[in-house]
C-alpha cells in the first residue's frame, strides 16, 4: 500500500465522517453511523471487534425567548439543558458570596460578573472538577432557582474560544439554563426584581453509544493501545477534532492486515471526549480495571493532519529504551517533530495509570485549539491527507520495533 493510495483512502474516509454524516454528537444517529462505519471497515482487516455500549442522552433544541414587558433579550440555549416555560421574578448575582446569600428558590437567576468567568465543569465529570465549581453547582441545586441565565464573555481555555460561552454544559444538571453576552446581561440586570418570561425549547432523548475495540496479536498479554475519539461537538464537521485521528487508525489497521507479532495491538475508537459525561472513557476504564499494567505503550491521536505546520508527537513516562526507539523511527519522517507536552485529550487515561504514552497532534495546536476546534471551520478542506498517511506508516514501523523490543 503506497503513501498515495493511503492518502486517497484518507480523503474518502474524511468525506464520509465529516460530510456524509450530519453530526457525530454522542447519542445521535450520526454518531452511531460513525461507530458502525469504523467497526465494519476495521473488521475487514482481520481484527477481532467488540463494541461495548453505554447509556447516554441525545439532545435537540429550537431556541429560547427571554422577555420583560415586551422587551426581548438575545439568549442561547445551554447544551443538554432541559426545556421550560416560566414567568418568574428575576434575581441577579455576581459573586459566590452573593449567591450564598440570595433567595432564589422558584425565581429566575441571572449569574454574571466574577461568577461567570469560566465554564463550570459537569457535576459528575470524573477527571477534573475544581472545588469552587463544585460549590457553585451545590448551591444552585440547594437553592433551586426555576431557571438560570448566565452572562458570559470568552473563556480562552475552551476550544474555539467561544464568545459568549455556555456556563453550564451538563446533562446531569436539571435546572434549565440559557446564556447571553456580557452586555445583554448588564442590561438584563437592571430589571432585577421584575417578572421575566423565559421559554426554552429543548429536549433530552435517551440513547446509547459505544466504543469500538479492535484487537490483533498478543500471545503474552502485553499490548500497545491506540486511541482516537470518534465523537465531535455539535455544530462542527469535526475534521481535525477528531475525524483525522479515526482515519489514521483505519489506515493503520489496513497496514496491519498481515501482522502476526507477539505484541498485542488494540485499536480503540473512544466515544465521549467531547461529551459532558466522558462516557466512553469511563467505560474503557471500568473494563480495563487492573489491566493497565499490560499496556507497554498507549498512543493517542487528536488534532493531526492540519495543512499548515508539522505533525507533533510528545512522550510521557517512557523508559529510555522506548523513548530512543520512538525518536529513531520518527526521525525518518520529515513532517514529524517532537512537540511540547499537552494534556487536553484521551492520553490522560494512560497517564492516570502511569503507563508510557505517546500523543500526536499538530505543532499548530494553539491556533487549532483557539480558532478552529469545536467550530464550523473544522472541515476536511483544512486537512492534508498525506500527513495522515505518513503517521499511519510511521506507526506501523514503530509497532514492529516495539514488538522486537519486548520479544
Amino acid at each position: 500500500m503506497t503513501s498515495m493510495n493511503l492518502s486517497e483512502k484518507a480523503e474518502k474516509y474524511l468525506q464520509y465522517l465529516c460530510l456524509e454524516i450530519p453530526t457525530r454528537r454522542v447519542g445521535s444517529a450520526g454518531n452511531q453511523a460513525a461507530t458502525d462505519f469504523f467497526a465494519k471497515n476495521i473488521g475487514a482487516f482481520g481484527f477481532q471487534i467488540e463494541c461495548p455500549s453505554f447509556d447516554c442522552i441525545d439532545w435537540n433544541q429550537n431556541g429560547a425567548q427571554l422577555t420583560i414587558d415586551g422587551i426581548s433579550f438575545e439568549t442561547f440555549v445551554s447544551p443538554y439543558t432541559l426545556g421550560c416555560n416560566e414567568s418568574k421574578p428575576l434575581v441577579a448575582v455576581t459573586t459566590l458570596e452573593e449567591l450564598e446569600m440570595a433567595e432564589v428558590a422558584g425565581k429566575i437567576l441571572l449569574m454574571h460578573g466574577d461568577l461567570t468567568q469560566e465554564q463550570l465543569m459537569p457535576k459528575n465529570f470524573p477527571f477534573y472538577n475544581p472545588d469552587h465549581h463544585r460549590r457553585i453547582i451545590e448551591l444552585l441545586e440547594l437553592k433551586k432557582p426555576q431557571a438560570i441565565v448566565a452572562a458570559t464573555t470568552q473563556d480562552v481555555s475552551l476550544a474555539g474560544a467561544v464568545s459568549p460561552f455556555p456556563l453550564i454544559e451538563d446533562g446531569d444538571f436539571d435546572i434549565p439554563s440559557v446564556y447571553m453576552t456580557e452586555d445583554e446581561g448588564k442590561g438584563l440586570a437592571g430589571y432585577a426584581g421584575r417578572e421575566v418570561s423565559l421559554k426554552i425549547r429543548a429536549q433530552r432523548i435517551p440513547s446509547t453509544g459505544c466504543n469500538v475495540l479492535a484487537r490483533k496479536g498478543g500471545q503474552n498479554h502485553r499490548r500497545v493501545v491506540l486511541f482516537a475519539h470518534i465523537d465531535a461537538k455539535d455544530g462542527t464537521p469535526g475534521a481535525i477534532d477528531n475525524a483525522t485521528g479515526v482515519v489514521i487508525l483505519l489506515l493503520l489497521a489496513e497496514l496491519l492486515a498481515d501482522y502476526s507479532g507477539q505484541l498485542g495491538i488494540e485499536i480503540v475508537a473512544l466515544n465521549g471526549e467531547d461529551y459532558y459525561a466522558a462516557s466512553g472513557e469511563k467505560l474503557y476504564l471500568s473494563l480495563n480495571e487492573g489491566k493497565f499494567t499490560e499496556i507497554v505503550l498507549g498512543i493517542n491521536l487528536d488534532g493531526v493532519g492540519y495543512h499548515q505546520g508539522h505533525t507533533a508527537y510528545s512522550l510521557y513516562n517512557c523508559p529510555p529504551n522506548l523513548e530512543s526507539l520512538v525518536h529513531e523511527n520518527f526521525a525518518l519522517h520529515q513532517d514529524m517533530v517532537q512537540g511540547e507536552p499537552w494534556y487536553q485529550s484521551d492520553h490522560g487515561l494512560f497517564l492516570l495509570h502511569e503507563r508510557p504514552a505517546l500523543a500526536f497532534t499538530s505543532d499548530q495546536f494553539t491556533e487549532l485549539w483557539t480558532e478552529i476546534a469545536h467550530t464550523s471551520k473544522d472541515t476536511p478542506e483544512i486537512v492534508d491527507p498525506a500527513k495522515l498517511a505518513e503517521v499511519a506508516i510511521a506507526l506501523r514501523k514503530l509497532l514492529d520495533s516495539v514488538d522486537e523490543l519486548i520479544a
